[in-house]
């Protein structure tokens, strides 16, 4: 049913944690929040600070999923020049010295759909990207992005959330790789946590319909909300948590303060030792 491959970063990646015996962790942050040199240092160092997978957002100037630290952290990068072009070569510097890490863009269609669809499937499989998360896509305009993504070998990864009910999961899964997103709240990202039992319930009902495995995001704050979520799905994804972060180590002018890398890192390192203190192999 879903266009299951096996030999990409994410396949792989989701591969060997399962061989582990754990979940994963994908942290989320905008890409050029607080500004392209600051984000680039990050994104360096999040692999050894335990992250499994990579998602990356693309700044856009009207992210209607995303709640307010989100929004903010696009306008930030925004203001600092990020572009989608920008975007795309900040992943081809970071594939340059880590070819293993899995990394995923997370966005709108709106600016993939000027700079050129074509153009931009291209250049995001020469950057190194491995999945796409386009949220405002339905299924329905497959023929838009999807398709020609994964006839390039880019992972389309598409949400499922709680309203998504049984007569629409098969459409929502018909061309999703790489894994399943599960979007643990109905809502904005960032405004309400995740009701584990709900959860649960949730991944086994994908599991039924899908092999893929099943990432949860949205209300995922804390390490231990992340453990939690490690024990019945296959990986825990934090945004908000680490973006609201950010913004909190920029000074008055809005600049990065020295210690905000660090500070970022902290709080990676902490979610990602949570996560593998879970422990508990997914079905």
């Amino acid at each position: 049913m879903s266009a299951h491959r096996s030999d990409g970063r994410i396949a792989r990646r989701f591969a060997a944690l399962r061989a582990a015996g754990r979940a994963g962790f994908i942290p989320y942050l905008t890409c050029g929040d607080p500004d392209a040199a600051t984000f680039a240092r990050l994104l360096a160092a999040l692999p050894e600070a335990g992250a499994d997978l990579i998602e990356i957002g693309m700044p856009f100037s009207d992210p209607m999923a995303d709640g307010p630290a989100i929004q903010a952290a696009g306008l930030r990068a925004l203001r600092a020049g990020m572009t989608l072009a920008a975007t795309l070569a900040t992943v081809r510097d970071f594939r340059a010295r880590d070819p293993a890490s899995p990394v995923v863009l997370m966005g709108y269609y709106n600016p993939i759909y000027r700079y050129g669809p074509d153009r931009f499937i291209a250049d995001a499989r020469a950057a190194g990207v491995d999945g796409l998360i386009i949220v405002d896509l339905p299924p329905e305009q497959d023929d838009e992005l999807c398709l020609p993504a994964l006839a390039a070998g880019i992972d389309f990864i598409r949400l499922a959330t709680p309203t998504t009910d049984d007569r629409r999961l098969p459409a929502v899964l018909q061309h999703t790789a790489g894994f399943i997103y599960y979007v643990s709240i109905a809502g904005i990202t960032g405004t309400k946590s995740a009701d584990i039992t709900d959860v649960t319930k949730a991944v086994a009902r994908l599991k039924r319909h899908s092999p893929l495995p099943v990432a949860v995001g949205f209300g995922i704050r804390t390490p231990q909300q992340a453990a939690e979520v490690a024990r019945v799905a296959d990986a825990a994804v934090v945004g908000t948590a680490l973006v609201e972060r950010v913004a909190r180590e920029l000074d008055g002018n809005g600049k990065a303060r020295p210690s905000l890398v660090e500070a970022v890192l902290g709080d990676v390192r902490a979610l990602a030792q949570g996560i593998r203190a879970a422990r508990v192999k997914s079905a």
